[in-house]
């Protein structure tokens, strides 16, 4: 364990792992310096920080920032700033908060990642653990890695089996030392490419995350995913397959059926409280991933069938007059549309939109028979719109709750209103999940 009593520790960003990673740096005895470039940032934060005798800089990085003798990188900060290309050139090591909170911790780790159905896949990971061991989540998922081990520490009993961590490529990005025991990749998409030089540097951040990992560690990926099947193929690690073909897989889907080569238990797919052929893939990663820690397969597929997901991620909320209405907030990229829209057979209503990552969004141009008509709102609405009109009718709208409006008078009995945005939600909310609140009040106000 690193030893920092006495360090001078730098944090760049105040969002919540910069603060948990500034309380867990001060706990074990550094002299701690957090600067965030904003002025508006959680003001509870700074002053329990500031209380805590760690010193806060807030509306821009000063140079106090290259006295650290270690910096802890926000994930949403890109490395083109200036102030890490200072810190760069003083040879001052830069890590991430997940970096930053291993190196203090003695946990076992699974980690997951993946372009899309990280946390739902991790929250399903957690369920089916729990009946045999003390598990918790954290990462990516929204409780930072640097909060675990605050409050393990404060404990000084560990009583905790397993992390299980959800990471993005920018947490991954800063991770030097960092070896999870099991890691897992689910799918590699188009994502991110504002802050990546191209695709194939993305595809290596991903797989980055199993740079340490050796033949005692456990990695699974999915071996029906053709990218990420391609770029495993580039690396020297023994890794484990995961399918819905049984010719690579101990789990496997058969009549939509998900049976086991390990028992005679199955799954019956139907039977499940969530639907959609990347739901079961999952399914079958987390099954993996619970057989080889000694789990049986009937413990596994009872918690896989009553899992019901998460709220923002392809939730079919409300059903009336024979109208579905699915929240699909969370998709922010193309790769994730596609997932929602193959999940449901025919009769979409598709609302789009948001602050696009790309502008090229013909990849939807491949479910004419699904697809109705597509609502195109915000900033994204042009991009949309010139990608896919020759295909469908695109009807533009700028603000979102018009186009909610729009899309209830435009279904008719047997239509899904899937709102699937396909890019991120900045442009007129804070995150995903206010827009897909705002999404299901909407449609309760309008049938209230």
């Amino acid at each position: 364990m690193m030893n920092i009593d006495k360090k001078n520790i730098g944090i760049l960003g105040l969002g919540i792992s910069g603060y948990w990673a500034a309380k867990l740096a001060k706990s074990m005895g550094a002299n701690v310096f957090i600067s965030d470039s904003k002025f508006d940032i959680n003001k509870k934060y700074a002053k329990e920080l500031i209380d805590l005798g760690i010193d806060v800089e807030l509306g821009s990085h000063s140079k106090k920032i290259l006295n650290s003798d270690l910096v802890i990188k926000s994930p949403g900060i890109s490395s083109d700033i200036h102030i890490i290309q200072d810190l760069s050139s003083s040879n001052i090591e830069i890590i991430s908060e997940i970096e930053f909170a291993y190196r203090l911790s003695n946990l076992k780790i699974i980690a997951v990642t993946g372009t899309n159905g990280k946390t739902t896949t991790v929250t399903c990971l957690y369920e089916v653990l729990k009946k045999k061991f003390n598990v918790v989540k954290s990462g990516n998922i929204g409780t930072p890695f640097s909060e675990i081990i605050y409050n393990e520490n404060r404990e000084k009993n560990l009583k905790t089996d397993f992390c299980i961590l959800e990471l993005s490529s920018f947490q991954i990005d800063d991770i030097d030392t960092f070896k999870p025991d099991i890691a897992m990749i689910l799918n590699i998409s188009r994502d991110h490419l504002d802050r990546y030089k191209d695709f194939l540097d993305y595809c290596k951040s991903k797989i980055d995350l199993f740079k340490n990992m050796n033949d005692n560690d456990l990695i699974i990926y999915n071996r029906d995913d053709d990218i990420l099947f391609t770029e495993i193929k580039k690396i020297d690690k023994k890794c484990r397959e995961y399918s819905l073909d049984n010719k690579f897989s101990s789990f496997y889907l058969k009549n939509k059926i998900i049976e086991s080569s390990n028992s005679n238990h199955s799954l019956d797919i139907n039977d499940c409280k969530l639907s959609g052929i990347h739901n079961i893939s999952n399914f079958i990663g987390v099954a993996t991933v619970a057989s080889q820690l000694g789990l049986k397969d009937r413990e596994i597929f009872e918690t896989l069938k009553i899992f019901e997901g998460l709220e923002h991620r392809f939730e079919m909320f409300k059903e009336i007059e024979n109208i579905k209405f699915i929240n699909d907030s969370k998709s922010t990229n193309i790769a994730s549309v596609k997932v929602a829209v193959e999940s449901i057979d025919k009769n979409i209503i598709l609302i789009m939109g948001g602050l696009p990552k790309e502008s090229d969004f013909s990849a939807i141009m491949d479910y004419s028979q699904s697809i109705k008509s597509i609502i195109a709102y915000g900033e994204g609405s042009n991009d949309i719109y010139n990608s896919l009109s020759d295909s469908y009718e695109v009807i533009k709208i700028n603000k979102f709750e018009k186009a909610i409006s729009s899309a209830i008078q435009l279904a008719e009995r047997g239509d899904s209103v899937l709102m699937s945005p396909g890019c991120a939600s900045y442009d007129q909310f804070n995150n995903f999940e206010e827009r897909g609140d705002c999404f299901k009040d909407i449609v309760e106000r309008h049938y209230s």
